[in-house]
């Protein structure tokens, strides 16, 4: 009977369905050991559209490797079909939404999650109110899908219904420094630093290179062009 109780000082492993992120030492601090399912992610970073696509990336592609379709709501950078490309993304199984203002990003990242028609919905929503937030958690929860909301850094201090909140950062020589703000489990203090260098650099940069002794340029590999429009229906606020 008391291996049935969850207590909050452990990770909530046994109902958590999850997939792996791509990186051990993330999934080593995650309930379900990944990204939940049934459930939305908030990624927290200072500038949209930039280290999202570096953190995601790897759960994105086994996406794509599965049959599925990844579509991005929203993203306040055109997507570049070359970053996408070495990323592991096909353009066919890739839909860029552009909604332009908010109630078009909520609008049509709950309609993704109820439909069920993506593998992964990333939609960047920066200005969502914790009631929609709200929302979109409850519309989660019956989807299997992989949903992500990205939201700027000041969020953090913002209440939210999302399960699990995390933080991305440049860091030192090219890594991609990941704070766990919230999971379902303890508090996680430490930061962790994931080796990531963006884009196609790891078969360029020499070994000076890649030692940079100081925070990597916030360089996006998947911005530039269009690669797939889709406009929404205008819906109310």
């Amino acid at each position: 009977m008391a291996e049935a109780v969850w207590r909050g000082t452990e990770l909530e492993h046994r109902t958590t369905a999850a997939r792996p992120t791509g990186w051990a030492a993330l999934d080593a601090e995650l309930p379900g050991g990944g990204w939940p399912e049934q459930s939305v992610v908030e990624i927290l970073a200072a500038q949209p559209a930039v280290l999202e696509w570096r953190l995601l990336s790897p759960a994105l592609k086994t996406v794509v490797q599965n049959g599925g379709q990844v579509v991005v709501v929203g993203p306040p950078r055109q997507p570049h079909l070359p970053g996408l490309q070495y990323m592991g993304l096909s353009e066919r199984q890739f839909v860029w939404v552009q909604a332009d203002q908010p109630a078009e990003r909520l609008w049509t990242t709950e309609q993704l999650i109820k439909s069920k028609a993506a593998g992964a919905v990333v939609a960047w929503l920066p200005k969502a109110r914790a009631e929609q937030l709200r929302r979109l958690q409850v519309c989660a929860q019956g989807c299997e899908s992989l949903v992500f909301l990205c939201r700027p850094e000041a969020a953090r201090h913002e209440s939210s219904a999302a399960p699990l909140r995390v933080h991305a950062s440049a860091g030192l020589d090219w890594t991609l420094d990941v704070h766990i703000l919230k999971r379902r489990g303890p508090a996680h203090e430490r930061t962790l630093a994931l080796p990531s260098i963006p884009g196609g650099l790891a078969s360029v940069l020499t070994l000076r290179a890649r030692r940079l002794t100081r925070p990597a340029a916030e360089v996006s590999h998947a911005v530039g062009s269009p690669v797939d429009t889709v406009r929404p229906r205008h819906a109310a606020a």
